[in-house]
């Protein structure tokens, strides 16, 4: 009978341990329609957040998808950007937009050769009341700033964006001043007009996440342009944009994208595309370690954009062209033959084995 009753409570365990099996197998059929990722980071608001972001800017600028999903994921990445194109192509304008569409604090800075530093993170003044000196805050003190023609502004003044753009605070008289979050700093540049332009130094185009390139549109979208101006009658083009996302938000997603996942061995192939950057007969200087966690901080943006939680190589390819090409210098010989940083990162990518 003992022997019996073993048998039966074998028998019993093996049922309940077939049910316990049976169960997970039945809630996976059962949510067969959903991708898994969703169930370990939800990436829904963020996905609908940034739908409306684009709306908002798409009853403005006609076309530049591209440049408006750059911008995106540098707020996602934590990221700035350096937006360049010749002029009239919705550079300024689609900056303010996207600040217009996020209810955040914006300013923006004109740079002209006579800029001063003091004129940028503001300086201290005498009280006379109290004998005291006061710090009278400068523009840069906001969440949004865009700087529109920063070539035009001297070395002096370029480098008063230095401690402000990698560690989001500046030091004056000996006192720090933190910036509140998020800080992205937008600027724009004229890549054909040289006079009165000043070269960035390195060491700052180092510390922009992405130099996004702005195309002329097509002849559908210039039409469409045309279009919208005619319909417009003497508005403002930017009255149509609403805000939507707040500073809180805004602070989550990019708390949300720092969680996405990303596999060794992809690891791995961005520091092999950075390294052959270091190797390339073809350029002088290479790409820095920051060049590599803004790939990966990049790559994770596009990832939570596209709705997953993970990264894949597309992800890092569809980084690289624009965190590198500005980071990387071409030899004097291969210039003057008319190849550009991004002919050789594209070969460097196309060179690279992509892991599987």
């Amino acid at each position: 009978m003992e022997h019996l009753d073993d048998q039966q409570r074998d028998d019993t365990t093996s049922q309940e341990s077939n049910d316990n099996t049976i169960q997970p197998t039945e809630t996976s059929e059962s949510n067969s329609d959903d991708l898994s990722f969703k169930n370990r980071i939800d990436l829904t608001e963020l996905k609908e957040g940034i739908a409306l972001i684009k709306n908002e800017i798409g009853k403005v600028i006609v076309g530049q998808t591209e440049m408006i999903d750059m911008l995106i994921a540098s707020i996602l990445a934590n990221g700035h950007s350096l937006i360049e194109g010749v002029p009239g192509v919705a550079k300024t304008i689609s900056a303010k937009l996207l600040a217009k569409s996020l209810d955040i604090g914006f300013s923006r800075i004109q740079f002209t050769p006579d800029l001063m530093p003091s004129d940028i993170l503001g300086t201290s003044v005498f009280n006379m009341k109290t004998s005291e000196f006061e710090f009278k805050e400068g523009p840069i003190f906001s969440n949004m700033i865009l700087i529109d023609e920063i070539n035009r502004a001297p070395a002096k003044t370029q480098a008063a964006l230095f401690e402000v753009m990698e560690e989001r605070q500046i030091t004056i008289d000996g006192n720090r001043f933190e910036m509140d979050l998020p800080f992205i700093v937008l600027a724009t540049q004229n890549p054909v007009e040289q006079e009165g332009t000043y070269r960035l130094p390195e060491a700052q185009l180092d510390r922009f996440l992405f130099k996004i390139d702005i195309e002329y549109p097509k002849v559908d979208e210039e039409v469409e342009i045309l279009n919208r101006e005619q319909n417009l009658k003497g508005g403002v083009k930017t009255d149509q944009v609403t805000a939507h996302l707040s500073k809180a938000q805004i602070n989550t997603f990019q708390s949300l994208v720092d969680q996405i996942i990303i596999e060794t061995h992809l690891l791995k192939y961005i520091a092999d595309i950075v390294i052959n950057t270091r190797s390339n007969p073809f350029l002088y200087l290479g790409a820095s370690p920051r060049a590599s966690i803004a790939i990966l901080k990049a790559s994770k943006a596009f990832a939570a954009m596209s709705g997953r939680d993970f990264v894949t190589p597309e992800d890092i390819k569809r980084s690289a062209i624009p965190v590198l090409q500005h980071r990387v210098i071409v030899t004097p010989e291969r210039e003057m033959e008319g190849v550009t940083t991004k002919q050789i990162i594209k070969q460097i990518i196309e060179a690279v084995e992509i892991p599987r």
